[in-house]
């Protein structure tokens, strides 16, 4: 998450990572669930995804505003929403 210019700062990039997640798009391999989480050094939020240990495969930072308003999509997932 050392990128500072991928922060995730709009719900369309806030689905479209989801998508890709739920996909198989990113490449990832044991992908067991998605959630929001905040750093406990520093209280910025991110967006993350873990395998069936907890362990972290990716993770994205996310703004404030996403983090508060995409909850609920991150939650829920977004493929076969209409």
């Amino acid at each position: 998450m050392s990128d500072e210019q991928n922060v995730i700062d709009n719900l369309d990039d806030l689905r479209r990572l989801l998508v890709s997640i739920e996909t198989g798009g990113l490449g990832l391999e044991g992908v067991a669930g998605v959630g929001m989480a905040t750093n406990n050094a520093d209280g910025r939020h991110f967006v993350a995804v873990f395998d069936n240990n907890h362990k972290l495969l990716h993770a994205r930072w996310v703004t404030d505003e996403v983090y508060e308003t995409g909850k609920d999509m991150v939650r829920d997932g977004v493929t076969g929403k209409h």
